[in-house]
C-alpha cells in the first residue's frame, strides 16, 4: 500500500520521517518529493490556445447594455439625443465593468489566495504493509499533514 500526503517545508516533515522510522518504516520506503510553485501571476489575457475560464468582458457587456439603455431613455431630453447619449452609456458602462473584473482578479483573488494560508511544498509517499496504514496515515496527521490519500 502506499500513502502519499502533502506537507509544507517545515520541522514537521522530519519529525514525520523519524517518527515513522521508529515505528519500522524503512528509510527505502520513504520518499520526499518537493514540489516547485508558481511564482508568477496567471495571465489575465486568453490567447486563441489557451483559456482559464476567467472573463474579463462579461460584466462590461452586462454594464454597458445596462448603461445604453439608460443613456438612451435620458437622451430624449438631453441636447445630442438619445443614439450619442446610448453609445456614451455602453462606452462608459463598458469600461467600468471591464475595470471592476480587472481589479477584482488582479487585487482580490490574488489576496485571498494569500489569505487562504498553507500551500503544500512537498508530496510524501510511504510504503508500507496494510496492516500499517492505519498507524502511518495517524503519524502523518498528527504531524500536520495538509492532506492523505490511500492507494492499496
Amino acid at each position: 500500500m502506499q500513502i502519499f500526503s502533502a506537507f509544507e517545508h517545515s520541522v514537521h516533515l522530519e519529525l514525520a520521517i523519524s517518527s515513522l522510522e521508529k515505528n519500522g518504516i524503512g528509510k527505502d520506503a520513504m520518499y520526499a518529493v518537493p514540489l516547485t510553485l508558481r511564482r508568477n501571476d496567471r495571465r489575465l489575457f486568453d490567447s486563441l490556445h489557451r483559456s482559464d475560464g476567467i472573463s474579463l468582458l462579461s460584466t462590461g457587456a452586462a454594464l454597458g447594455t445596462a448603461f445604453a439603455v439608460v443613456g438612451a431613455s435620458v437622451g430624449f431630453k438631453l441636447a445630442w439625443g438619445p443614439i450619442y447619449w446610448g453609445l456614451i452609456g455602453t462606452t462608459l458602462g463598458f469600461l467600468l465593468g471591464f475595470l471592476i473584473d480587472l481589479f477584482y482578479y488582479k487585487v482580490v483573488k490574488k489576496q485571498r489566495r494569500l489569505l487562504r494560508g498553507k500551500n503544500p511544498d512537498v508530496i510524501f509517499i510511504v510504503e508500507c504493509e496494510e496492516t500499517k496504514g492505519d498507524l502511518v496515515e495517524e503519524i502523518l496527521w498528527h504531524h500536520f499533514a495538509l492532506g492523505t490519500a490511500r492507494i492499496r
